[in-house]
């Protein structure tokens, strides 16, 4: 008769422990999906109808204390735009970010919209590196890593011309910086966020990530966007000292996306420096011939000493006048996708080596199954 008691309070004790398991999954879950939609509890509050669901419910929702009805449950996830299942699915794969930092440009972004671009990208690596287990992939990257400190532009051109010369590029132009990342092991991704964020790195399980903007692949933001994926990788690869100021910092991370987008020599060689003007067509050939901003090239004469101080206040007088700094203005394209595609690329293989489901595969491409489904065109 103990004995059965025992048995009882074991099975009581392992069952409350795996409901408040759930309960704490739930919470977790909740606090991530609103900070993926970049909503404070009171604007959740208000956008489900202070009447549904009050500020005060909603915190204790989050701190695992109570739980919604079923009829709110719907409504939150709803207002949040994910499935009830999301609130009682526990990722496989646990995303923690380090050394996280962002392109300068970022300090436009708000510290809400800078915690949703997190979870944003947290829950695409969490699919992400979960699918890669999944598949069995152990393909040895090539990371870029310059064991020189860096403390002036010198040195970050002298660390561009190494990575230049370590992935045998030569003086070619670059024909897609994103993709040749990827080619080299680096994970990539886009995630939704608003015009004032870049790009972000961060280290995953000692796996070097970028984040960059989906919205900035518009032929206008492809040049931004190749310059802000190299920019990122300057975080990963270069060191500089410990009591750089970040704008300095900064400035080098540019130096080196400049110099591996536009050797040295080939800048010397197309800009020449006995001239006495700069034609804007010119400038617009150089643009969709090395895919990076006429700004940039600008930057980048100056920087090389092709040009003075006073040529380039000059140029970004005339620049600022036609109005070419506005999003969107400055004339010439370079033509490139500049997306990410292994992730995609992960999952339709899985679908072909039958290992995925559909619906599976939906989930981690992060699409629904009718949307995936209008893509699977199989061929053989």
């Amino acid at each position: 008769m103990v004995d059965e008691c025992f048995k009882i309070s074991i099975f009581v004790a392992k069952r409350l422990i795996r409901i408040r398991d759930m309960d704490n999954l739930f919470a977790n879950r909740l606090m991530t999906a609103r900070k993926m939609s970049g909503l404070s509890l009171q604007e959740l509050s208000e956008k489900l109808g202070e009447d549904t669901v009050s500020k005060q419910s909603l915190s204790k929702y989050e701190l695992g204390k109570m739980k919604p009805d079923s009829s709110v449950l719907i409504s939150i996830a709803n207002a949040l735009g994910v499935s009830v299942d999301y609130f009682y699915s526990e990722p496989k794969v646990k995303i923690e970010f380090e050394h996280v930092e962002y392109r300068k440009y970022s300090t436009k972004v708000s510290k809400a919209e800078k915690d949703a671009i997190e979870e944003r990208a947290k829950s695409v690596f969490e699919r992400y590196f979960e699918l890669e287990d999944l598949m069995g992939f152990q393909d040895k990257p090539e990371y870029f890593k310059h064991h020189e400190v860096i403390i002036n532009a010198s040195q970050s051109e002298a660390a561009a011309k190494s990575l230049r010369e370590k992935w045998n590029l030569g003086y070619d132009p670059i024909p897609d910086v994103v993709e040749m990342l990827e080619d080299k092991g680096y994970k990539v991704i886009d995630v939704e966020a608003p015009e004032g964020f870049d790009g972000l790195k961060a280290i995953v399980n000692g796996q070097p990530v970028i984040a960059l903007n989906k919205n900035k692949s518009a032929d206008s933001d492809i040049v931004r966007k190749r310059f802000t994926a190299l920019h990122e990788l300057a975080h990963h690869a270069l060191k500089f000292p410990d009591e750089m100021k970040e704008k300095e910092m900064e400035n080098l991370c540019h130096a080196f996306a400049s110099a591996v987008l536009y050797p040295e020599e080939m800048a010397r060689r197309e800009l020449h420096k006995e001239r006495f003007h700069f034609y804007e067509r010119e400038l617009i050939l150089l643009k969709q011939r090395w895919g990076i901003s006429i700004s940039a090239i600008f930057s980048r004469a100056r920087q090389l000493g092709i040009i003075n101080d006073h040529v380039y206040q000059r140029f970004n007088i005339g620049f600022k006048k036609r109005e070419y700094h506005l999003p969107g203005n400055e004339p010439g394209k370079f033509m490139s996708k500049e997306v990410p595609t292994r992730l995609e690329r992960l999952v339709f293989m899985a679908l072909a080596k039958e290992v995925l489901t559909i619906n599976e595969a939906a989930y981690f491409a992060g699409v629904s199954s009718w949307k995936l489904r209008e893509q699977m065109n199989q061929l053989v």
